[in-house]
């Protein structure tokens, strides 16, 4: 059953509704002005642990684009050479059955609308999601694609069977994984140390829409821009914070949650300027924030999660008392590509500047 969303007191420009429009329907959202009055702030009505639920009934129905046109540059007869963190490989020019072993990978073929085309994927680990389907924010059609093996840990039989003529990974998977794969078909493995962006870009120039991956990430920025001015994103500090099942790990600003929240100008608190950290139960004010965004790594996350929300040590905290701690979906927020960042979009959108009831 969908959830309710939190919603932002404040009018959306026409170029916002347009780029969040494909990835959420925002319900019950005030249109009026902002004033400095708390009481006028739209407030939710569902949470996890006291945490408002963002981002439940996200819409992605027609969530990924039509197949954006062949990039040309750079073919050479029927493949094209493509630079990547094993080397140069001559891959085919436009692919036709694609094997995508990482969720960068699954979310640049959803961006560039050649998705239709991945015959099979690697899944979360079921411990990470508690699931192993593939990534529910990216549509019924890729959650549908069959499972090649766990991320990290690929099946070179089940992909050898689908038959790809492409292969897309990542550099954590190692040589011998890589050549295990290129002698099933041409593979792609592409940086994990870099930021996301040029993940993406290299995702889509192997996916043979290089050039629609440059155009996508301008219109992104653009949107972020904007989202950004509206909700008066500089004078919020949000903190980002991660349970898994053991630990609390507070995201630093090179995480993909914390690159997106700064392209969009959301200011971080001090103690999460500079690094990822982890924090005790026990001593949780680098957790501290205006607002407080958490997530929670599988099942055992999220107990582990509501045993520490459920403390003396979370309650004092003052975004805890004031109601401005939301959960948002792990796999978006922990994610990589254009399509969990327009949804990350979206969630800030929805619960910058609300409150939880």
């Amino acid at each position: 059953m969908p959830l309710p969303r939190s919603c932002v007191p404040r009018r959306i420009g026409p170029l916002a509704a347009a780029c969040l429009a494909a990835a959420v329907a925002l319900v019950g959202c005030s249109d009026s002005e902002v004033v400095d009055d708390a009481s006028t702030i739209v407030r939710t009505t569902t949470n996890i642990a006291g945490a408002g639920v963002v981002g439940n009934d996200r819409d992605t129905v027609g969530l990924c684009p039509a197949l954006a046109p062949l990039d040309r540059t750079g073919i050479e007869g029927d493949t094209r050479p493509v630079g990547h963190a094993e080397g140069i490989s001559a891959i085919p020019a436009d692919p036709q059955r694609i094997v995508v072993l990482d969720s960068a990978g699954l979310d640049a073929s959803c961006a560039v609308g050649i998705w239709e085309r991945v015959v099979g994927a690697a899944t979360l680990d079921p411990d990470f999601r508690g699931d192993g389907d593939q990534p529910l924010y990216l549509g019924t059609g890729l959650a549908s694609v069959p499972s090649v093996g766990t991320v990290g840990a690929p099946d070179i039989d089940a992909i050898a069977a689908l038959d790809p003529d492409l292969i897309l990974g990542a550099d954590s998977l190692g040589a011998d994984t890589y050549d295990s794969l290129t002698a099933i078909a041409p593979t792609v493995f592409t940086g994990e140390g870099q930021g996301w962006k040029d993940t993406f870009l290299q995702s889509a120039a192997a996916l043979g829409r290089g050039q629609s991956g440059f155009d996508a990430l301008a219109s992104f920025s653009a949107d972020a821009e904007q989202v950004g001015r509206e909700i008066d994103a500089s004078q919020t500090q949000a903190s980002i914070v991660r349970f898994d099942a053991d630990s609390i790990e507070v995201d630093g600003p090179n995480s993909f949650a914390g690159q997106v929240l700064a392209e969009v100008g959301v200011a971080r608190p001090q103690s999460q300027r500079d690094a990822a950290l982890s924090v005790e139960p026990d001593d949780l004010d680098p957790v501290e924030g205006d607002i407080v965004y958490v997530r929670f790594a599988g099942p055992d996350g999220e107990k582990f999660g509501r045993e520490v929300m459920d403390s003396d040590a979370w309650h004092d905290l003052g975004s805890v008392t004031d109601g401005r701690v939301f959960a948002v979906d792990d796999t978006v927020w922990s994610g990589s590509g254009i399509v969990a960042a327009r949804a990350i979009l979206a969630d800030l959108s929805a619960s910058l500047n609300a409150y939880v009831s």
